[in-house]
């Protein structure tokens, strides 16, 4: 998830290229949930009900419950398991042909029978319309897509890829109904017909209904009737006081980390119960290279040995994030510590100004911080005022913050008119690929006119073809020194995932893992 993608991850397993996957888990079929509805509320809106466009976790959580893929990541687990498909493999030893075959007597929604056809139509359909809010950028490596026979979809990708059964997993391989959806362009309709565990009943600007699915043939196990999901537009305090007043069950992703620490520290005397999940969300400070500024490494490198990551968490989040030191978060197979390594971890003044002095730079660093006020949390705009407080009181600096509504932020981005400027990323799948791949390589989501013809020439490909993700590590390495060498991109922290529920509210440990699915399916009440 355009830097969709906010949640330490479990290493990906090996061997995807020649082995075969199976399903585990239990199958249902006719699902018809039982138990009361549930209703959640969060300040994060979902800005589409059509999977060719949205690329943003609002989004990707109805297209997780209201569709399906081929594949699917277990609750707790990172290795995709069978899901539409009975079996999924590589049939060639170099990861460039993937072949599924789908269970017998999948339906749609509606009651159309789900074929072949409607997954090549589907992928088919996400990269013609290319729509610059959805996922085709996940897709620079599939050729085509061929069905040999009704339950046949067989993968011609360009290049190697063994993280390819991840991606469509991911709420980027949503399968629609070819029926249903023009194959040009985008549904405007706020309506969605999928074949996952819920149905879309209802969709405006203040909630989403959802009610369970009875056609739906797939390992999810219903624990509810069905369940709403409120929109609160970035209002934290609204979010907070309705779960309080017992308006809604949940409150996810929206409150502040002042209200997630606060009712922890009241959970019992409130009715109320803070979840903590694992997360591999990340944010970090992007440098225009081309900037007259930021584009000097000695003004980067100064930086670099200012940030005070502890100061943040403790000051800013009051401790629901983490320290981040290199561009791979803690939990994913293949991270190290490169900043962490080159820079420390505590601020140096004198490392700082030696930085300025080698690159020639001997009066105060005039800068402006770019910041957009809730896309990548509610505290990012007090979070880079506190950056630039800490850069100025080296002495070094002459720092401001400038805030700017998403829309027009990421227009100027694309213009090049930011030195410097904040992006965060909630990962596709649980891979160090998903936090390299679409940084660096072609057509990136920084825009921050980067590259390194390591990297681009060798290291993301080389790692992509690597069908024993263990054995990757080396080159990830390698990559992650390279990055905090050049500094195009400086990390700051990696997140951890909260939800706070109503007493008797139950499910939410399977909600908050490392595969970044959030399961309505598994949310109860007593």
């Amino acid at each position: 998830m355009n830097m969709r993608n906010q949640w330490p991850v479990l290493p990906v397993v090996a061997g995807l290229a020649s082995g075969l996957l199976t399903g585990c888990g239990s199958e249902t079929g006719d699902s018809g949930g039982t138990g009361s509805s549930v209703v959640m509320g969060m300040s994060d809106d979902v800005l589409a009900t059509d999977p060719a466009s949205g690329y943003d976790p609002g989004s990707w959580i109805l297209f997780d419950n209201v569709f399906q893929s081929l594949l699917s990541f277990p609750k707790g687990g990172t290795e995709p398991e069978p899901e539409l498909a009975k079996e999924c493999t590589f049939t060639d030893t170099r990861a460039m042909v993937y072949r599924c075959e789908l269970k017998d007597g999948l339906k749609f929604s509606n009651g159309d029978a789900l074929t072949s056809e409607d997954v090549k139509f589907s992928f088919d359909r996400m990269r013609k319309i290319d729509d610059p809010a959805g996922p085709a950028i996940m897709f620079p490596m599939l050729g085509k897509v061929d069905t040999p026979n009704a339950k046949t979809v067989v993968f011609h990708l360009k290049v190697p890829d063994a993280t390819f059964p991840s991606k469509i997993a991911s709420g980027a391989g949503s399968i629609v109904d070819h029926r249903q959806y023009d194959a040009d362009g985008l549904r405007t309709d706020h309506k969605a017909v999928g074949s996952g565990p819920y149905k879309l009943d209802s969709f405006d600007k203040d909630q989403a209904v959802f009610s369970v699915n009875g056609n739906y043939k797939g390992t999810s196990e219903i624990s509810n009737s069905g369940v709403t999901l409120k929109f609160f537009h970035g209002d934290q305090p609204g979010l907070k006081r309705s779960l309080l007043d017992g308006d809604i069950d949940i409150a996810y992703r929206g409150l502040t980390a002042t209200d997630v620490a606060d009712l922890d520290r009241q959970d019992d005397s409130k009715g109320v119960d803070v979840i903590e999940g694992s997360s591999a969300e990340v944010q970090h400070l992007v440098f225009n290279m081309k900037d007259p500024v930021a584009g000097k490494l000695g003004v980067r490198k100064a930086m670099a040995h200012l940030v005070d990551r502890e100061a943040l968490i403790k000051n800013v989040y009051d401790g629901t994030a983490t320290p981040l030191y290199s561009i791979i978060p803690a939990g994913i197979a293949g991270h190290n510590t490169a900043f962490f390594d080159t820079y420390g971890a505590r601020p140096d003044r004198a490392k700082a100004a030696a930085a300025l002095r080698a690159d020639g730079i001997t009066g105060k660093v005039k800068l402006t911080l770019w910041s957009t006020p809730s896309r990548y949390g509610p505290a990012t705009d007090e979070e880079l005022k506190a950056i630039a407080g800490q850069l100025n009181a080296s002495g070094l600096f002459d720092a401001d913050v400038k805030s700017v509504a998403f829309d027009q932020y990421e227009k100027d981005i694309a213009k090049g008119r930011y030195g410097v400027y904040v992006k965060g990323w909630v990962p596709d799948y649980p891979d160090a690929d998903n936090f390299t791949a679409p940084f660096f390589g072609k057509g990136n989501v920084l825009a921050n006119h980067y590259s390194n013809r390591a990297i681009t020439g060798s290291l993301i490909p080389g790692t992509a073809a690597q069908s024993d993700r263990a054995a990757t590590d080396k080159d990830f390495g390698r990559l992650q020194d390279i990055v905090a060498d050049e500094l195009p991109i400086l990390p700051v922290w990696q997140g951890k995932q909260y939800a706070v529920v109503r007493d008797g509210v139950y499910g939410l440990e399977y909600c908050l893992d490392a595969s970044t699915v959030f399961r309505f399916w598994e949310l109860h009440k007593s």
